[in-house]
């Protein structure tokens, strides 16, 4: 059984219509695949990372009636949640049925799973019967989720189901139909008896995907999972690729030696872990997604192969990356970090509006703001903490009327070799993601270039970095300051391979496996003239919302433009509307 739920990002448009309607709103989709509907429904709700761990069994139901009554009738992202709440709630199947138009089928399966919730909280840990264990794990249930529902620990559950001999095996989907082998099948996990995923004797190699796409983070973090799995089996590995999206070529099972069509979540991670056994694994290429897992691998003695998760942490970390960049002697706008109000209202007194607000470990800019006095401050951080409850929150002082430009590097711990660095066009405080960037830069002058590379240098090696590196520079009256560093695959990588036609990836993957150095490269890039990152909308999907520009990207896309020199047409008309915003 397949379940296919789309990917929404209304919170990138404040103000949109989120009625669902003929016309396409979602940005990307899931696809969770099972031995029955309600296990495959399980699995997708897990692969759409929207911090829930289910279809319910989180403590983040709805219980206001007439918000349900209303999301019945009207069809929005959250929906399908909203049913099984008011199911939980009480309201009752008939009055559903009636506001939804949904087949009672489906709808009858949603409320087995609150009645096998409701004989889940009968028990403890030590008193679960094996019976039941087994018959939630086959309904898709996380072990997330059945600790919610009596109490304990994740980790409890997982040791108790383990205990009771309670274990995923995984099902082959058969790309011949049977007709003869399939050499290029791919695997979903259930709860059965047989186990039709035959580990292999070759050293192996785990690349984590970037789940659904979404603004922020999409294809070109397939096509950096894509070389990185070609390197790898080039390496001598067997290259093992998890993902959850259909829509992507990361997702192909001609790609890797074998496809885990599993959601990007800690216990289904763990699971294939434990059933292959990789030499390690490859967070750098999938994203947010996959860094997100690092701390866990590492905590659980799963090599992370490349750059190491103190590193990725201490880049993460605002406050231990400043304090790395004040010993390196590299300029950073003035810093805070608060984790109430009143903190933060203390830390701009300091630091002195205009502020960039934002929230750590996030992607694609979400829920970063500018703001310019204290009442903007506090209302935009208790937005923030009302959606990221757990994030701490980073002030930075804004460097307006700078200048924006990155680079993207590869690092071998030692020896850095700078791919690529694009300047934007537009001006500072545009998230990069949604800027026009130019590749090599227009008009930085050979003072801040040489900044650049050896600021980049200094800052890859003082990271330990082992692999990709992406860095990101604001420029005001000839003096760089660092803006944020991502010891990771950027979103920028791609272009930047296709512009100068090199496998920068499969370069990095090689370093990052230990099986290359920097210097056994011979990088040969041929991009004559320059290259232009364009940025591409859906705001036609969203006739009625604000659509200025800002530190939050709202970009669903890309293209690349290539011309021979700065007078071409298409960047003095792009270059021209810069100088107009900048003197509005």
């Amino acid at each position: 059984m397949i379940v296919k739920i789309p990917r929404w990002n209304f919170d990138k448009f404040q103000g949109a219509d989120r009625k669902l309607g003929l016309q396409m709103k979602s940005v990307g989709e899931v696809m969770g695949i099972g031995r029955n509907f309600q296990e495959a429904l399980q699995k997708a709700c897990q692969s759409l990372e929207i911090r829930r761990n289910g279809l319910g069994a989180d403590g983040k139901e709805l219980t206001d009636q007439e918000d349900l009554l209303y999301s019945l009738k009207n069809p929005s992202w959250n929906r399908l949640f909203h049913i099984y709440d008011a199911m939980k709630l009480g309201i009752s199947m008939k009055t559903i049925l009636n506001l939804t138009k949904i087949d009672k089928w489906f709808l009858n399966q949603i409320w087995e799973l609150i009645e096998l919730e409701k004989e889940i909280e009968k028990y403890k840990l030590d008193t679960f019967p094996v019976d039941l264990m087994r018959t939630a794990k086959e309904k898709g249930y996380a072990d997330r989720q059945i600790a919610h529902l009596i109490d304990c620990k994740e980790s409890e559950v997982h040791t108790k189901r383990r205990e009771m001999g309670i274990n995923r095996v995984y099902k082959m989907v058969d790309t011949c139909a049977a007709e003869f082998d399939a050499k290029t099948a791919y695997y979903y996990s259930s709860f059965d008896a047989e186990n039709e995923s035959i580990v292999s004797k070759k050293k192996k190699i785990i690349v984590l995907g970037s789940g659904p796409n979404r603004i922020g983070q999409g294809i070109e973090f397939d096509y950096s999972c894509v070389h990185g799995i070609l390197a790898a089996k080039e390496a001598g590995y067997e290259a093992i690729m998890i993902n959850c999206n259909p829509e992507t070529v990361s997702t192909d099972f001609d790609i890797a030696d074998k496809l885990y069509f599993e959601p990007v979540f800690w216990e289904h991670l763990w699971d294939i872990i434990q059933h292959e056994k990789p030499e390690g694994v490859i967070v750098q290429l999938g994203g947010q997604t996959a860094l997100k897992l690092a701390e866990k691998l590492q905590k659980n003695g799963i090599k992370i192969m490349g750059t190491s998760f103190e590193a990725l942490d201490l880049a993460e970390d605002r406050g231990s990356f400043s304090t790395l960049l004040k010993e390196l002697g590299i300029p950073y706008p003035e810093f805070g970090v608060a984790t109430d109000a009143d903190e933060a209202l203390e830390v701009s007194k300091t630091i002195g509006f205009p502020l960039l607000v934002r929230p750590s470990y996030v992607l694609g800019g979400q829920s970063m703001k500018i703001v310019i006095n204290e009442k903007e401050l506090e209302n935009h951080i208790l937005d923030i903490w009302k959606h990221l409850p757990e994030n701490k929150v980073l002030l930075d002082h804004f460097l307006d009327g700078a200048i924006e430009a990155e680079a993207d590097a590869i690092c071998d711990g030692e020896d850095v070799y700078i791919i690529g660095i694009m300047q934007h066009i537009e001006p500072a405080g545009i998230h990069s993601g949604d800027s026009y960037a130019v590749l090599p830069p227009y008009n930085l002058g050979d003072l801040v270039i040489k900044q650049i590379e050896n600021f980049t240098k200094r800052i890859a090696v003082a990271l330990k970095t082992v692999g990709l590196i992406n860095i990101q520079f604001a420029i005001k009256n000839d003096k760089v300051y660092i803006i944020e560093a991502n010891p990771r695959a950027s979103r920028t990588v791609p272009f930047i391979c296709k512009a100068y036609d090199e496998p920068y990836v499969n370069y990095a993957t090689k370093v990052m496996l230990g099986d290359k150095k920097v210097k056994d490269f011979n990088f040969n890039p041929t991009k004559k003239g320059y290259a232009i990152k364009v940025p591409v909308f859906s705001f036609n999907k969203f006739p009625d919302v604000n659509k200025e520009l800002g530190p939050e990207m709202k970009s669903t896309g890309e293209a690349i433009y290539f011309i021979d020199d700065l007078m071409d047409d298409y960047f003095m008309n792009i270059y021209a509307e810069r100088n107009f915003y900048l003197s509005r």
